[in-house]
Protein backbone atom coordinates (compact mmCIF):
# COMPACT_ATOMS: atom_id res chain seq x y z
CA UNK A 1 0.00 0.00 0.00
CA UNK A 2 2.91 2.15 0.63
CA UNK A 3 2.31 6.03 2.42
CA UNK A 4 2.02 7.56 -0.88
CA UNK A 5 -2.04 8.62 -0.01
CA UNK A 6 -1.26 10.14 3.31
CA UNK A 7 1.58 11.82 1.46
CA UNK A 8 -1.22 13.20 -0.71
CA UNK A 9 -3.20 14.41 1.78
CA UNK A 10 -0.86 16.50 3.26
CA UNK A 11 -0.38 18.18 0.27
CA UNK A 12 -4.38 18.48 0.09
CA UNK A 13 -4.66 16.41 -3.16
CA UNK A 14 -7.67 14.06 -3.25
CA UNK A 15 -7.31 10.28 -3.44
CA UNK A 16 -10.40 9.37 -4.12
CA UNK A 17 -13.73 10.53 -6.63
CA UNK A 18 -16.70 9.45 -7.84
CA UNK A 19 -16.61 7.89 -11.44
CA UNK A 20 -18.61 10.69 -12.62
CA UNK A 21 -16.58 13.39 -11.00
CA UNK A 22 -13.38 11.83 -12.32
CA UNK A 23 -11.73 13.11 -15.51
CA UNK A 24 -8.78 11.26 -15.16
CA UNK A 25 -7.98 7.86 -16.58
CA UNK A 26 -9.21 4.76 -14.25
CA UNK A 27 -7.85 1.30 -12.56
CA UNK A 28 -9.48 -1.15 -14.56
CA UNK A 29 -9.25 -4.75 -14.53
CA UNK A 30 -7.78 -6.02 -17.41
CA UNK A 31 -4.73 -3.64 -18.08
CA UNK A 32 -1.78 -5.94 -19.14
CA UNK A 33 1.29 -4.83 -17.27
CA UNK A 34 4.81 -5.22 -19.69
CA UNK A 35 8.61 -3.81 -18.92
CA UNK A 36 9.95 -2.10 -19.20
CA UNK A 37 6.86 0.16 -20.47
CA UNK A 38 5.14 0.21 -17.18
CA UNK A 39 8.27 0.74 -15.46
CA UNK A 40 8.28 3.85 -16.28
CA UNK A 41 6.27 6.71 -15.23
CA UNK A 42 2.11 6.70 -15.61
CA UNK A 43 2.29 11.13 -15.59
CA UNK A 44 -1.65 10.81 -16.38
CA UNK A 45 -2.68 9.28 -13.14
CA UNK A 46 -2.45 11.10 -9.39
CA UNK A 47 -0.46 9.03 -7.90
CA UNK A 48 2.63 6.55 -8.37
CA UNK A 49 5.48 5.45 -6.06
CA UNK A 50 8.27 2.94 -6.93
CA UNK A 51 9.59 1.38 -3.36
CA UNK A 52 12.75 -0.85 -2.35
CA UNK A 53 12.43 -2.88 1.33
CA UNK A 54 15.22 -5.44 1.99
CA UNK A 55 18.10 -6.83 4.49
CA UNK A 56 21.37 -6.22 4.16
CA UNK A 57 24.51 -8.26 5.97
CA UNK A 58 28.00 -6.98 6.18
CA UNK A 59 31.19 -9.06 6.15
CA UNK A 60 30.86 -9.31 10.23
CA UNK A 61 27.41 -10.97 9.92
CA UNK A 62 25.70 -7.71 11.24
CA UNK A 63 21.86 -7.54 9.74
CA UNK A 64 20.40 -4.27 8.69
CA UNK A 65 16.92 -2.99 6.90
CA UNK A 66 16.83 -0.54 4.44
CA UNK A 67 14.00 1.16 2.44
CA UNK A 68 13.76 3.51 -0.27
CA UNK A 69 10.79 5.02 -2.24
CA UNK A 70 10.47 6.95 -4.61
CA UNK A 71 6.95 8.75 -5.12
CA UNK A 72 5.02 10.66 -8.16
CA UNK A 73 2.64 13.20 -7.38
CA UNK A 74 -0.07 14.66 -10.57
CA UNK A 75 -1.08 18.58 -9.75
CA UNK A 76 -4.20 18.70 -11.47
CA UNK A 77 -4.26 22.76 -10.49
CA UNK A 78 -1.35 23.75 -12.42
CA UNK A 79 -2.32 21.50 -15.88
CA UNK A 80 -3.69 24.70 -17.30
CA UNK A 81 -0.54 26.69 -16.18
CA UNK A 82 2.09 26.90 -19.66
CA UNK A 83 4.80 28.00 -17.71
CA UNK A 84 7.75 25.50 -17.49
CA UNK A 85 8.31 26.28 -13.90
CA UNK A 86 4.28 25.21 -13.15
CA UNK A 87 5.03 21.89 -10.59
CA UNK A 88 2.73 19.71 -12.92
CA UNK A 89 4.58 16.66 -11.51
CA UNK A 90 5.90 16.95 -7.83
CA UNK A 91 8.40 13.88 -6.76
CA UNK A 92 9.20 12.82 -3.22
CA UNK A 93 11.70 10.45 -2.06
CA UNK A 94 11.93 8.84 1.92
CA UNK A 95 14.86 6.36 2.68
CA UNK A 96 15.83 5.00 5.45
CA UNK A 97 18.09 2.46 7.52
CA UNK A 98 17.42 0.07 10.11
CA UNK A 99 20.55 -0.78 12.61
CA UNK A 100 19.73 -1.96 15.94
CA UNK A 101 23.09 -0.70 16.60
CA UNK A 102 21.92 3.06 16.10
CA UNK A 103 18.45 2.11 18.88
CA UNK A 104 16.34 4.07 16.51
CA UNK A 105 15.69 4.60 12.73
CA UNK A 106 18.32 6.37 10.12
CA UNK A 107 16.08 8.59 7.77
CA UNK A 108 16.54 11.20 5.02
CA UNK A 109 13.77 13.26 2.38
CA UNK A 110 13.86 14.51 -0.86
CA UNK A 111 11.18 17.00 -2.74
CA UNK A 112 11.41 18.56 -5.84
CA UNK A 113 8.79 19.63 -8.87
CA UNK A 114 9.97 17.41 -12.00
CA UNK A 115 12.29 19.40 -14.43
CA UNK A 116 15.03 21.14 -15.46
CA UNK A 117 17.10 18.16 -15.01
CA UNK A 118 17.37 18.22 -11.33
CA UNK A 119 14.14 15.61 -10.54
CA UNK A 120 12.65 13.45 -13.01
CA UNK A 121 10.53 10.47 -13.64
CA UNK A 122 10.95 8.76 -16.89
CA UNK A 123 8.07 7.50 -18.72
CA UNK A 124 9.95 4.90 -20.85
CA UNK A 125 11.50 2.96 -18.55
CA UNK A 126 11.90 2.68 -14.59
CA UNK A 127 14.65 5.63 -14.44
CA UNK A 128 13.86 8.45 -11.16
CA UNK A 129 15.73 10.93 -9.06
CA UNK A 130 15.97 13.79 -6.93
CA UNK A 131 19.58 15.32 -6.97
CA UNK A 132 21.87 12.58 -6.14
CA UNK A 133 19.13 10.12 -5.08
CA UNK A 134 18.06 7.50 -7.80
CA UNK A 135 16.27 4.36 -8.66
CA UNK A 136 17.21 3.10 -12.36
CA UNK A 137 16.36 0.17 -14.08
CA UNK A 138 18.96 -2.03 -17.36
CA UNK A 139 17.22 -4.82 -17.75
CA UNK A 140 16.94 -7.49 -15.15
CA UNK A 141 19.41 -5.11 -12.81
CA UNK A 142 18.19 -2.47 -10.57
CA UNK A 143 20.32 0.16 -9.26
CA UNK A 144 20.18 2.91 -5.81
CA UNK A 145 21.73 5.45 -5.09
CA UNK A 146 21.12 7.19 -1.66
CA UNK A 147 22.89 10.11 0.37
CA UNK A 148 21.77 11.19 3.41
CA UNK A 149 22.95 12.88 6.64
CA UNK A 150 24.11 10.25 8.47
CA UNK A 151 24.11 7.61 6.02
CA UNK A 152 24.37 6.30 2.37
CA UNK A 153 24.32 3.61 -0.10
CA UNK A 154 25.14 2.04 -3.67
CA UNK A 155 23.03 -0.91 -4.56
CA UNK A 156 22.77 -3.20 -7.21
CA UNK A 157 19.92 -5.02 -7.31
CA UNK A 158 19.08 -8.59 -9.67
CA UNK A 159 15.81 -9.63 -10.65
CA UNK A 160 15.96 -13.27 -9.93
CA UNK A 161 12.10 -14.23 -10.51
CA UNK A 162 9.38 -13.31 -13.01
CA UNK A 163 7.11 -10.17 -11.70
CA UNK A 164 4.47 -10.86 -9.28
CA UNK A 165 1.42 -9.73 -10.29
CA UNK A 166 -0.84 -8.25 -7.42
CA UNK A 167 -4.49 -9.16 -7.03
CA UNK A 168 -6.54 -9.36 -10.08
CA UNK A 169 -3.47 -9.91 -12.80
CA UNK A 170 -2.20 -6.45 -11.75
CA UNK A 171 -5.54 -4.57 -10.75
CA UNK A 172 -5.35 -4.75 -6.68
CA UNK A 173 -8.42 -3.77 -5.52
CA UNK A 174 -8.79 -1.65 -2.03
CA UNK A 175 -12.07 -1.45 -0.73
CA UNK A 176 -15.43 -2.76 -1.56
CA UNK A 177 -15.91 -0.21 -4.01
CA UNK A 178 -14.38 -1.06 -7.46
CA UNK A 179 -13.22 2.34 -8.15
CA UNK A 180 -10.67 2.20 -4.91
CA UNK A 181 -7.95 0.17 -6.97
CA UNK A 182 -4.33 0.35 -8.48
CA UNK A 183 -2.06 -1.15 -10.19
CA UNK A 184 0.40 -3.12 -8.74
CA UNK A 185 3.49 -5.67 -9.16
CA UNK A 186 6.35 -6.73 -7.19
CA UNK A 187 9.72 -8.12 -8.14
CA UNK A 188 10.74 -10.14 -5.31
CA UNK A 189 13.79 -12.51 -4.14
CA UNK A 190 16.11 -9.39 -5.73
CA UNK A 191 19.79 -10.38 -4.85
CA UNK A 192 21.50 -7.55 -3.58
CA UNK A 193 24.85 -6.08 -2.85
CA UNK A 194 26.95 -2.86 -2.68
CA UNK A 195 28.13 -0.41 -0.07
CA UNK A 196 26.76 1.13 3.34
CA UNK A 197 28.12 4.30 4.75
CA UNK A 198 26.76 4.96 8.32
CA UNK A 199 28.47 8.21 9.89
CA UNK A 200 31.37 7.83 7.92
CA UNK A 201 32.09 4.04 7.67
CA UNK A 202 31.99 1.88 4.83
CA UNK A 203 30.43 -1.59 5.03
CA UNK A 204 30.32 -4.03 1.98
CA UNK A 205 26.89 -5.46 1.80
CA UNK A 206 24.50 -8.73 0.43
CA UNK A 207 21.59 -9.29 0.68
CA UNK A 208 17.84 -9.69 -0.39
CA UNK A 209 15.40 -7.32 -1.77
CA UNK A 210 12.06 -6.54 -2.53
CA UNK A 211 10.47 -4.18 -5.27
CA UNK A 212 7.04 -2.58 -5.61
CA UNK A 213 5.83 -0.49 -8.39
CA UNK A 214 1.94 0.78 -7.94
CA UNK A 215 0.19 3.88 -10.10
CA UNK A 216 -3.81 4.69 -9.21
CA UNK A 217 -6.49 7.30 -9.62
CA UNK A 218 -8.23 6.61 -6.45
CA UNK A 219 -6.13 4.29 -3.32
CA UNK A 220 -8.64 4.67 -0.52
CA UNK A 221 -12.09 4.59 -0.13
CA UNK A 222 -13.22 7.11 2.30
CA UNK A 223 -14.10 4.65 5.26
CA UNK A 224 -10.91 3.38 5.52
CA UNK A 225 -8.32 5.26 8.23
CA UNK A 226 -5.18 3.73 7.80
CA UNK A 227 -3.39 0.07 6.34
CA UNK A 228 -0.79 -2.29 7.38
CA UNK A 229 1.27 -4.28 4.79
CA UNK A 230 3.71 -6.77 4.67
CA UNK A 231 6.53 -7.38 1.46
CA UNK A 232 7.54 -11.07 2.68
CA UNK A 233 10.79 -12.78 0.72
CA UNK A 234 10.23 -16.07 2.02
CA UNK A 235 13.11 -18.98 2.67
CA UNK A 236 12.89 -21.18 -0.42
CA UNK A 237 12.68 -18.58 -2.97
CA UNK A 238 8.61 -18.02 -2.54
CA UNK A 239 7.23 -14.63 -1.82
CA UNK A 240 4.47 -13.02 0.60
CA UNK A 241 2.63 -9.77 0.14
CA UNK A 242 -0.66 -8.81 2.16
CA UNK A 243 -2.47 -5.94 3.20
CA UNK A 244 -5.36 -5.09 5.21
CA UNK A 245 -7.26 -1.37 5.46
CA UNK A 246 -9.07 -0.59 8.62
CA UNK A 247 -12.21 1.19 9.65
CA UNK A 248 -13.02 3.58 11.76
CA UNK A 249 -11.91 0.57 15.06
CA UNK A 250 -9.15 -0.31 13.75
CA UNK A 251 -11.46 -3.40 11.88
CA UNK A 252 -10.63 -5.14 8.71
CA UNK A 253 -12.55 -3.57 5.99
CA UNK A 254 -11.09 -4.82 2.85
CA UNK A 255 -7.85 -7.23 2.38
CA UNK A 256 -5.61 -8.72 -0.25
CA UNK A 257 -2.82 -10.95 -0.23
CA UNK A 258 -0.75 -12.80 -3.13
CA UNK A 259 1.67 -16.04 -1.96
CA UNK A 260 4.28 -17.50 -4.65
CA UNK A 261 5.06 -20.91 -3.09
CA UNK A 262 7.22 -24.13 -4.94
CA UNK A 263 6.31 -22.10 -8.57
CA UNK A 264 2.45 -21.54 -7.80
CA UNK A 265 0.63 -17.81 -7.25
CA UNK A 266 -2.50 -17.85 -5.20
CA UNK A 267 -4.31 -14.94 -4.51
CA UNK A 268 -6.84 -14.07 -1.64
CA UNK A 269 -9.37 -11.87 -0.65
CA UNK A 270 -11.18 -10.40 2.68
CA UNK A 271 -12.66 -13.32 3.82
CA UNK A 272 -9.16 -15.38 3.60
CA UNK A 273 -6.92 -13.25 5.60
CA UNK A 274 -6.93 -12.24 9.22
CA UNK A 275 -4.17 -9.85 10.87
CA UNK A 276 -3.74 -10.61 15.04
CA UNK A 277 -1.52 -8.21 16.95
CA UNK A 278 1.06 -9.92 19.54
CA UNK A 279 2.93 -6.77 20.55
CA UNK A 280 2.54 -2.90 21.07
CA UNK A 281 5.55 -0.42 21.03
CA UNK A 282 4.87 2.93 22.48
CA UNK A 283 6.89 6.07 21.07
CA UNK A 284 9.18 7.47 22.84
CA UNK A 285 9.11 10.12 20.08
CA UNK A 286 5.60 10.97 19.04
CA UNK A 287 3.72 8.75 22.01
CA UNK A 288 1.80 6.83 19.14
CA UNK A 289 1.37 3.07 19.72
CA UNK A 290 1.83 0.80 17.05
CA UNK A 291 1.46 -2.65 16.92
CA UNK A 292 5.03 -4.20 15.79
CA UNK A 293 4.72 -8.17 16.43
CA UNK A 294 1.67 -10.03 14.18
CA UNK A 295 0.32 -13.46 13.22
CA UNK A 296 -1.04 -13.08 9.51
CA UNK A 297 -2.99 -15.82 8.39
CA UNK A 298 -3.21 -16.37 4.85
CA UNK A 299 -5.50 -18.92 3.91
CA UNK A 300 -4.86 -21.97 5.46
CA UNK A 301 -1.18 -20.81 6.44
CA UNK A 302 0.11 -18.63 9.24
CA UNK A 303 3.49 -16.74 9.87
CA UNK A 304 4.02 -14.26 12.73
CA UNK A 305 5.90 -11.11 12.04
CA UNK A 306 8.79 -10.20 14.84
CA UNK A 307 10.46 -6.87 14.08
CA UNK A 308 14.25 -6.15 13.55
CA UNK A 309 13.76 -3.97 16.04
CA UNK A 310 11.06 -2.03 17.81
CA UNK A 311 11.78 1.53 16.84
CA UNK A 312 11.68 2.08 13.19
CA UNK A 313 9.05 4.92 13.32
CA UNK A 314 9.52 7.41 10.38
CA UNK A 315 8.50 10.50 11.30
CA UNK A 316 8.46 13.04 8.17
CA UNK A 317 5.82 15.19 9.29
CA UNK A 318 8.45 18.53 9.08
CA UNK A 319 8.31 18.30 5.59
CA UNK A 320 5.04 16.33 4.60
CA UNK A 321 2.96 15.71 7.47
CA UNK A 322 3.56 11.80 7.79
CA UNK A 323 3.75 9.56 10.25
CA UNK A 324 4.10 6.26 10.14
CA UNK A 325 5.93 2.99 11.41
CA UNK A 326 7.94 0.91 8.47
CA UNK A 327 10.50 -1.27 9.12
CA UNK A 328 12.50 -4.65 8.86
CA UNK A 329 10.94 -7.83 10.02
CA UNK A 330 11.29 -11.78 10.39
CA UNK A 331 8.78 -14.22 9.58
CA UNK A 332 8.96 -17.30 11.89
CA UNK A 333 6.71 -20.32 12.59
CA UNK A 334 5.21 -20.83 15.78
CA UNK A 335 8.23 -23.32 16.73
CA UNK A 336 10.77 -20.01 15.86
CA UNK A 337 11.89 -21.52 12.83
CA UNK A 338 12.88 -18.37 10.24
CA UNK A 339 10.46 -19.08 7.27
CA UNK A 340 11.15 -15.13 5.82
CA UNK A 341 12.45 -11.97 6.12
CA UNK A 342 11.02 -8.70 4.91
CA UNK A 343 9.07 -5.09 5.75
CA UNK A 344 6.07 -4.27 7.66
CA UNK A 345 4.31 -0.85 7.28
CA UNK A 346 1.64 0.39 9.30
CA UNK A 347 -0.26 3.61 8.88
CA UNK A 348 -3.34 5.42 10.34
CA UNK A 349 -1.98 5.17 14.17
CA UNK A 350 -1.22 8.48 15.31
CA UNK A 351 -3.70 10.19 13.15
CA UNK A 352 -6.53 8.38 10.82
CA UNK A 353 -6.41 8.57 7.11
CA UNK A 354 -8.96 11.98 6.90
CA UNK A 355 -10.53 12.39 3.37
Amino acid sequence: MKILTLLLLALGVPIWTSAAESQSPSVLPGYRIELPRDGGSHPDFKTECWYITGWLQDDAGQKRGFQITFFRSRNALADDNPSRFSPKQILFAHAALSDPAEKGLLRGERMARAGFGLAEASADATDVFIDDWSLRADGAVLTAEVSAQEFSWSLTLHATQPLLLQGNQGYSRKGPSAASASYYYSLPQLETRGSVVIRGKKFAVVGQAWFDHEWSEAYVDPESIGWDWIGINLTGGGALMAFRMRDAHNGQRWAGATLRSNGRTETFGPSQIEWTPLRQWRSTHTGVTYPIAWRVRVGSKEFVLRPLMDDQENDARGTVGILYWEGAVEVIDDAGNLLGRGYLELTGYGEPVRL
